[in-house]
């Protein structure tokens, strides 16, 4: 993946080197660095620097925090690809004697597994990882704060759980798995455990005084997985379009749109926000805009990668500062003035190579009771069932090859939708999880449950 900044208008790459440069002023960040990625490519990318002298650019390295989670959640998911674990199994099954081992894999994924935020004393950001060598040692005696499966809590010594269960499942170090697995078949050759040069310093900015103090850059040790990496723009431009696309060598689309997918109930303050956790990735609502992506932090560094599916932007932004550079928000705003200025060109539209005679006849509008619907045919072999008030309940629907349809999204996501067919072969109704939507409003001539009236419609006086 190569930068062509040419693909971007000249008042589109100035309003995102606008944005940062008021990013890193306003939040007083020695330095800050981003990347926008459309189409799969690196567009664009820029930095600002006021120590050092030295600008930095898409080679140098940062450390991103918990953007960690989500290279170790592909690692766990190609587990689960192989069949080697089950997201429903327990995570006593694979790696007994935790103190943990009822939650699953999947509510450790989605930080529903009840464990504390934090290991125990000292402080694990910035102490030695050399002071936790044991999985004992960071999730301590008593490590469930909440009933397992029941709320969402953002958990590090989670993370550090399934690092160890991929180690415990390759027999081989989380580092060289990831390295192996996933950091060398994307090309990501500037991402590493440790920091190598060029790479930026850690500050912390004091909040009332414009002075710096340098921050430790310790190595995690046992909780590396929930936190370790460090890397650039470049590599994490490169990770994004892999997010948004998949890779057959690494993780399938499919999977990925598993991980994008919410699994954790949230709270009710996180409903209000548009909050949201997938499977070892967040998802967050700015304005009409879904974003996906992760956010990171350690002592002396901040970071985020953001992206915007439907319109194929993402955003990567990074910062040596503890604190200021709000870099979520940065992030869906260089997403959105790409997105607003440049909107994504859809591809042209392209007729059915073929359609089978009794899935066309299917078509057009069907009535749930009172309620309209419109059943369409596209050109990617789905059917969708959309409200013709364009409020209500909607979904795609794959083929299963037996002439019923199984939904993919909403409130229909599962279910089977089946062509209930008269004697003579034509359509009765089409029954969708039970419910009956019929050709007219409560057909007559339809199988609705209950009856219709024999008297039909009529009017009141």
């Amino acid at each position: 993946m190569t930068s062509r900044e040419d693909e971007l208008l000249p008042g589109t790459r100035r309003a995102l080197s606008h944005r940062i440069a008021v990013a890193q002023a306003e939040g007083r960040a020695p330095s800050l660095v981003a990347a926008v990625v459309r189409d799969g490519r690196t567009v664009w990318h820029s930095a600002r620097a006021g120590v050092g002298g030295h600008v930095p650019d898409e080679t140098t390295q940062y450390r991103i925090g918990s953007i960690t989670k989500t290279f170790t959640a592909v690692l766990v998911m190609r587990l689960r690809d192989e069949g080697v674990l089950d997201l429903g199994d327990p995570l006593e099954k694979h790696l007994p004697g935790t103190g943990a081992g009822e939650a699953t894999i999947a509510d450790l994924l989605s930080h529903t597994g009840g464990l504390a935020a934090e290991s125990p004393a000292p402080w694990w950001e910035r102490t030695p990882g050399s002071l936790r060598p044991e999985l004992a040692d960071v999730l301590g005696d008593d490590p469930l704060r909440h009933p397992v499966g029941r709320r969402f809590h953002y958990s590090n010594p989670g993370y550090t759980v399934l690092g160890a269960l991929v180690e415990k499942l390759r027999g081989a170090a989380w580092e060289d798995v990831l390295r192996r697995e996933v950091l060398d078949p994307l090309g990501l050759t500037r991402t590493s455990s440790r920091p190598t040069a060029p790479h930026a310093a850690g500050w912390a900015v004091h909040p009332w005084a414009d002075v710096l103090l340098p921050e430790p850059a310790e190595d995690l040790g046992r909780m590396a997985p929930a936190g370790q990496l460090w890397s650039t723009t470049g590599d994490l431009a490169r990770f994004a379009a892999f997010l948004a696309r998949g890779d057959e060598r690494v993780l399938s689309d499919a999977s990925l749109r598993e991980m994008r997918t919410p699994a954790a109930p949230p709270e009710a303050a996180d409903v209000t926000t548009g909050y949201a956790y997938g499977l070892g990735l967040e998802l967050r609502r700015s304005d009409e805009r879904l974003l996906v992506g992760h956010s990171g932090s350690l002592p002396g560094f901040v970071a985020s990668l953001t992206l915007a599916l439907d319109d194929d932007v993402a955003a990567v932004v990074l910062a040596n500062c503890t604190s200021g550079v709000p870099v979520v928000a940065v992030g869906a705003d260089l997403v959105r003035i790409v997105a607003e200025a440049e909107p994504r060109i859809p591809e042209p539209w392209r007729p059915l190579r073929e359609v089978d005679p009794s899935v066309l006849e299917l078509a057009g509008p069907w009535y749930w009771g009172t309620h309209a619907f419109g059943l369409r045919l596209t050109a990617d072999g789905l059917v969708s069932l959309e409200p013709l008030s364009g409020v209500g309940r909607r979904s795609r629907f794959r083929p299963n090859g037996d002439g019923t349809w199984t939904g993919l999204e909403g409130y229909y996501a599962g279910e089977v939708l089946r062509p209930v067919r008269r004697a003579d072969g034509s359509v009765d109704h089409l029954d969708l999880g039970s419910f009956v939507f019929t050709r007219q409003p409560y057909d007559p001539d339809a199988a609705v449950p209950g009856g219709v009236d024999p008297e039909g419609w009529r009017g009141l006086a």
